[in-house]
């Protein structure tokens, strides 16, 4: 279970030495870390010693996996921090391994010279989804239509809209930016595999090898993630084993708060297992 206390651990990056960090998981049912974990450690590692910034775009490439029962060794290279912007480097390994490596551009607040956001392509609300959450302790979400992406014999379009929060969530930017990016990592891998009869993500790991290889996220504006935010995602492209999709995140109010992009792998399931 998916605890916030888990949570707040987890985000909470302990130095060892300078620009060097160690960091526990969250623990999951198959014993390996969360992607969308190392994605919200790296935003914490992207904000350490940047005062003043939020991160505006995060870009990671997964080399591995990593177990969920053993420490994680995180770095930092600020590679340049200016009055409005800044980029950090952030390096996650395990037994002297690269486990993932996110290059981060940080950004101050500045005002508006001019402004537009798109809308939701589609209208929903939290309601749609409250007869079919999936809980997992402080973390709630909801698939609008009740779609269900483990299920191989359902087909429908590759796209997918999620209502999600943390129940609990501290009221912190660094924190909300961190979970934000831990919610969009899970569902695009799902959302590419519904037009495709027999194949669903409940086969992932079974007959099956998935994984996300690069994920980027864009922040636009402040979302607290203890308030429903909606993921409205679709995966434009599968094929050669991999599939590419992209995501917007919208608020209560349907305003544009974040957009991301995800590379994953779709491939038959062989020997080797902990290798992409």
């Amino acid at each position: 279970m998916f605890t916030m206390d888990a949570f707040v651990e987890a985000l909470t990056l302990e130095p060892v030495g300078e620009d060097r960090y160690r960091a526990t998981s969250v623990q999951s049912d198959y014993g390996m870390v969360w992607g969308g974990q190392l994605l919200a450690q790296s935003v914490m590692g992207a904000l350490a010693g940047q005062d003043g910034k939020a991160v505006k775009t995060l870009h990671a490439v997964f080399a591995r996996p990593a177990k969920a029962d053993a420490p994680l060794d995180i770095t930092v290279d600020r590679m340049h921090a200016g009055r409005s912007l800044a980029s950090s480097t952030v390096t996650i390994s395990q037994d002297e391994q690269v486990i993932t490596r996110a290059l981060a551009l940080l950004s101050a607040d500045e005002p508006d010279v001019i402004r537009h956001a798109d809308a939701p392509l589609r209208t929903s609300s939290p309601d749609d989804v409250a007869g079919d959450l999936r809980v997992n302790g402080s973390w709630e979400a909801g698939v609008v239509g009740g779609v269900d992406i483990g299920d191989p014999a359902l087909v429908g379009p590759p796209e997918l809209d999620v209502w999600a929060r943390f129940v609990g969530a501290p009221d912190d930017p660094a924190v909300d930016q961190a979970l934000l990016a831990f919610s969009t990592e899970t569902f695009l891998i799902g959302t590419a595999m519904r037009p495709h009869e027999g194949v669903g993500q409940s086969q992932a790991h079974v007959t099956l090898s998935t994984g996300v290889l690069t994920h980027t996220m864009t922040y636009h504006e402040p979302c607290r993630v203890a308030e429903w935010h909606l993921l409205q995602m679709w995966a434009s492209y599968t094929g050669h084993g991999r599939s590419y999709g992209r995501g917007d995140v919208f608020d209560l109010d349907g305003r544009l708060v974040a957009s991301f992009v995800q590379d994953a792998m779709i491939r038959g399931r062989s020997g080797g297992a902990g290798k992409l």
